[in-house]
């Protein structure tokens, strides 16, 4: 998918009809991967890019950091050099109010819609233990099944704690490792056997289903809802 650089709004020309058709392209590009029901990484792309537009539209006086700058001269007694900015802020603080004016509405526009999709596939889909749950979640085994799809993708995950902005928040990691074919004897169970045969460090490994009663693409869309459904379920 054709993305949008996280600066786009001060890179480059900055003129409204310019970055108006910057946007609007990246939007298409955007409303292409929904219709197929693709919905990441496009919408966590999109959020991005709506909370960047947010803080610069509530705090427009630290634009003048974002502008390419010349050099003016030393001061020799605090060993600095000295700047001046290429651009003057009230030659463009118009096209930028312009510009978020007009992007952050379309931007949410986009964002609601992915987060409809996500809902209407979640609202498709079940979510249930695979046997007997040990104490131990911090790491497992998810596997996904489709209705009309004869695969079942089997994916390891792994809790841990993410330091952001000096707060902890609960991540999984997830990784597939393997695909299986659907039978009349293969079942979840005995597959789960074999994946505590196959990697024994884990040999009583907490372990979840996800299924959709709907064919949807995997990587963009299933998978992101399965590792937001873990979540509640695992440890840290």
């Amino acid at each position: 998918m054709k993305t949008l650089p996280k600066n786009w709004i001060t890179q480059g020309w900055i003129d409204f009809e310019y970055k108006k058709y910057q946007l609007l392209s990246y939007l298409q590009e955007a409303e292409k991967e929904f219709r197929s029901v693709k919905v990441y990484p496009t919408l966590g792309d999109l959020i991005d890019h709506h909370r960047i537009l947010k803080e610069l539209d509530s705090g427009k006086t630290e634009l003048k950091n974002l502008f390419p700058k010349a050099l003016n001269g030393i001061d020799l007694k605090n060993a600095q050099l000295q700047y001046l900015p290429k651009i003057q802020e009230d030659q463009v603080m118009e096209e930028i109010t312009q510009i978020t004016a007009f992007a952050l509405p379309k931007l949410n526009k986009r964002i609601e819609e992915g987060r409809s999709i996500l809902d209407y596939v979640e609202s498709n889909v079940t979510f249930e233990p695979v046997g007997i749950q040990p104490l131990y979640t911090k790491e497992g085994y998810l596997m996904i099944t489709q209705e009309s799809d004869e695969n079942i993708h089997a994916f390891r995950y792994k809790s841990n704690l993410v330091h952001l902005a000096g707060e902890k928040f609960k991540n999984i990691s997830i990784w597939m490792i393997g695909v299986f074919r659907k039978s009349l004897t293969l079942t979840l169970e005995k597959i789960k056997l074999q994946l505590i045969r196959d990697f024994k460090d884990l040999p009583n490994p907490a372990t979840w289903r996800l299924h959709s009663r709907q064919n949807f693409p995997i990587q963009e869309t299933i998978l992101p809802i399965g590792q937001r459904l873990l979540l509640p379920h695992v440890q840290v």
